[in-house]
């Protein structure tokens, strides 16, 4: 009998199977493990008892990313830094560091969210739909990453099943990012997300935000909607065309 998948449905079935781990077929026939024979080892009381093993908990996560992002004093050291970083869960399930994208001391500096599967393939920033939009968004008001804008997420690596960011996670990583936007040197920050705003301004509810011109690391920030959101929600691109333009007035004003 024929399958009713087709070649496309049945790819994205296996792609979506690697991403769980699936990555290695153990046999062409199943196994009723339960009807099997019960001739393994059988269980032994150990006579000594284990070493305690040392908590990483007792480790202040926050405390060795302020003194490692503290000890960068260029771009490269605080990427070797990060790469060298294993307190946060999240590198053990992502492909690789997701730095930054852009020019350095450009006058903006855009923060996103936390990268998504094409970020995490690419190893950049915004690459996917998505960073096709904003790309798109910055032309019209004269910007482009590589001229005059620079951009980098909260986040370094992939959330799984690109799930939102525990605050614990932000918390952790939140020195790094502060010594990200010391070290680049931009004139203004776009925050872009709920999730940016709670990293940079500790403030959520981005409908709200939007627009409204904030303070942070001695910085002006401006929050806007995520070119993701937008993809979703099209009807909101004129507020984000609306804050486009705001941008694009402070910077003639102020640079």
């Amino acid at each position: 009998m024929e399958s009713g998948l087709d070649i496309h449905t049945a790819r994205a079935l296996l792609e979506w199977q690697i991403e769980l781990g699936v990555t290695e077929a153990i046999g062409d026939a199943p196994v009723d493990r339960y009807a099997l024979p019960d001739t393994g080892p059988k269980y032994k009381k150990p006579t000594a008892k284990p070493a305690t093993p040392v908590k990483s908990e007792s480790l202040d996560a926050a405390l060795v990313a302020q003194q490692a992002a503290t000890a960068a004093g260029t771009l490269s050291d605080l990427r070797a830094a990060m790469e060298a970083f294993d307190l946060c869960e999240l590198k053990r399930g992502a492909r690789q560091l997701v730095f930054a994208d852009g020019t350095p001391c450009s006058p903006v500096m855009i923060i996103g969210e936390a990268p998504g599967r094409d970020e995490d393939r690419e190893g950049k920033p915004f690459v996917g739909r998505a960073g096709q939009l904003l790309d798109r968004m910055l032309a019209a008001i004269d910007l482009d990453r590589t001229k005059n804008v620079y951009i980098t997420n909260v986040l370094p690596w992939r959330p799984p099943q690109n799930r939102d960011p525990k605050p614990e996670e932000i918390g952790m990583m939140g020195p790094f990012l502060e010594r990200h936007v010391a070290l680049a040197k931009p004139k203004v920050l776009v925050v872009m997300g709920n999730i940016s705003c709670q990293a940079v301004l500790g403030k959520r509810g981005i409908t709200r935000l939007r627009g409204q011109w904030n303070q942070a690391f001695d910085l002006p920030v401006l929050p806007m909607f995520h070119p993701a959101y937008l993809l979703r929600q099209p009807q909101m691109k004129k507020q984000a065309w609306a804050d486009l333009l705001e941008l694009k007035s402070w910077l003639r004003t102020e640079t």
